[in-house]
């Protein structure tokens, strides 16, 4: 048997302050499940589940003036969240979308980039490459979604 059987979470970092964003894109946008996180932590993590695999987002606080530089928003660095089925990831692609061009800087949580849908991937081109989407969420961590 493997000694690592599954990824527990993934761990994002957002500026300071930020959670109501975070609540507002990984919350209601990909439909997430928040979860409670340790009292001392309260107001500085946020927990999502994703579905009922026991994976999930972890998501803290970094620091603005390492974490959040054009640089670092520009890594590729990214999880990649895998959808049930293609009808699936079209209309969670159509939901980041939605979010994405909604008017006005002060939408809660607005993701900073997605790939249109029905356009073409901004990932690596290939036949080895499933059939996926990116975007980047309110504080530019690049996230990958697929079958």
């Amino acid at each position: 048997m493997p000694l690592i059987t599954a990824l527990h979470h993934v761990n994002l970092i957002v500026p300071p302050n930020t959670l109501p964003q975070a609540n507002a894109f990984y919350g209601k946008t990909l439909g997430l499940t928040p979860r409670p996180v340790p009292q001392l932590q309260k107001d500085r993590l946020a927990w999502f589940d994703i579905g009922n695999s026991g994976q999930q987002v972890h998501i803290a606080f970094g620091r603005p003036e390492v974490d959040f530089t054009e640089e670092a928003r520009q890594a590729s660095r990214h999880p990649c969240f895998k959808v049930w089925s293609l009808e699936a990831l079209e209309e969670l692609q159509r939901r980041v979308w939605e979010h994405y061009k909604r008017e006005g800087e002060d939408v809660e949580g607005r993701p900073l980039a997605c790939d249109e849908p029905g356009g073409e991937s901004s990932g690596a081109k290939g036949v080895e490459y499933p059939t996926r989407f990116f975007a980047r969420d309110y504080a530019g961590n690049r996230l990958e979604f697929t079958l």
